[in-house]
């Protein structure tokens, strides 16, 4: 038997629901250690690779895009890059055209509202050797 805060009994299915809705109530405790753990010397090492990985494909598909005369916006702080769609294509239509020419895929810009339209968004979460082989897919095409 337990006791409350001011001293009155408490049975067991009280502190087993005290337990439950306060333990579980939110973020699980495995998450919470992960989320510590990346502030550790180790976790910090970890997460600057991730991010210096994910940044050199972000460079990656910048440079290639860029190297084709496409208009490119981002992925230089961020993993994400933007593309003016070419020849006065619709969002929509890049996003068709690299999807059944190339086999990439991306997110048509007017997903984000109407000033997103004209734009193809990609992202740099991908392995290196991935995010060469659509560029080297994308270079293929008539744009």
């Amino acid at each position: 038997m337990g006791y409350t805060r001011n001293g009155e009994p408490q049975d067991l299915n009280s502190l087993w629901n005290r337990r439950q809705t306060t333990k579980f109530n939110g973020v699980s405790y495995p998450v919470q250690v992960a989320a510590a753990a990346t502030f550790s010397k180790e976790g910090k090492k970890e997460t600057k690779e991730n991010i210096e990985y994910y940044m050199r494909n972000a460079k990656l598909i910048r440079e290639s895009l860029s190297d084709l005369g496409l208009e490119v916006y981002g992925g230089v702080n961020s993993p994400y890059i933007w593309v003016k769609t070419p020849n006065d294509m619709d969002s929509w239509e890049f996003f068709d055209l690299l999807l059944n020419e190339a086999n990439v895929v991306g997110t048509p810009g007017s997903g984000f509202g109407p000033s997103g339209e004209g734009y193809l968004r990609l992202t740099a979460f991908n392995t290196y050797e991935n995010t060469k082989e659509a560029m080297d897919r994308i270079s293929k095409l008539d744009i």
